[in-house]
């Protein structure tokens, strides 16, 4: 059970991202992300904010897929059958990325082992850099090294559209992709509150 399975990270990362949210405090600036903030969009993929829910009867296949994370381990769909996947698309360099991590973060420490899991697909850097990012930002879940064969990504885009970074998107329970944010993730409860209807759907 993908819970199971991600019960080491969390394990190996919870005395760090408690300590993170001291040495957060006291960060005074992120050049890339002051710099999203202010309005210049270089270093990422430009995309106009957006929030859809796809009604059951429009949702596509499920997305079959399969990669490597940063710390080596293999994760495939299989391993969350039954359960609600949140599926975040970033790379470190990303300015948007980076103001939606904590988001993310304080989304996923509330609905990881009550009825979701997250996964970030990091589709431009090596491993050592996304560990590192997870480091700096207090991230806790897992996220697959795509960069080398992109197999995620094109598992995912078959069934909706990645053309901006980050897009965000909720898979339910039978593995089909319920509802998207393209574009950065602008508060926790947005994504929670996508994140609740797809829990609270039956199957």
């Amino acid at each position: 059970m993908a819970s199971r399975r991600t019960g080491r990270w969390r394990a190996a990362s919870a005395v760090l991202a408690a300590a993170l949210l001291v040495g957060l405090a006291g960060c005074t600036s992120d050049p890339l992300a002051d710099q999203y903030r202010e309005g210049d969009n270089k270093g990422f993929i430009a995309g106009d904010f957006r929030v859809d829910e796809i009604p059951v009867a429009e949702r596509g296949e499920p997305v079959v897929f399969e990669g490597k994370t940063e710390s080596g381990e293999t994760v495939s769909s299989a391993d969350y059958a039954g359960e609600v996947l949140v599926v975040n698309f970033w790379y470190a360099a990303c300015g948007p990325c980076r103001v939606e991590a904590p988001f993310l973060e304080e989304v996923n420490q509330e609905f990881t082992g009550n009825g979701a899991e997250f996964l970030g697909v990091n589709t431009y850097d090596q491993a050592e850099t996304a560990l590192s990012f997870a480091k700096d930002y207090g991230i806790t879940y897992p996220s697959v090294i795509d960069i080398n064969d992109g197999k995620v990504k094109l598992a995912f885009a078959a069934v909706s559209p990645l053309n901006a970074t980050p897009v965000t998107l909720v898979v339910d329970k039978e593995g089909r992709v319920a509802a998207r944010i393209i574009g950065q993730v602008e508060s926790a409860s947005i994504l929670g509150t996508l994140v609740s209807d797809a829990i609270a759907e039956q199957p």
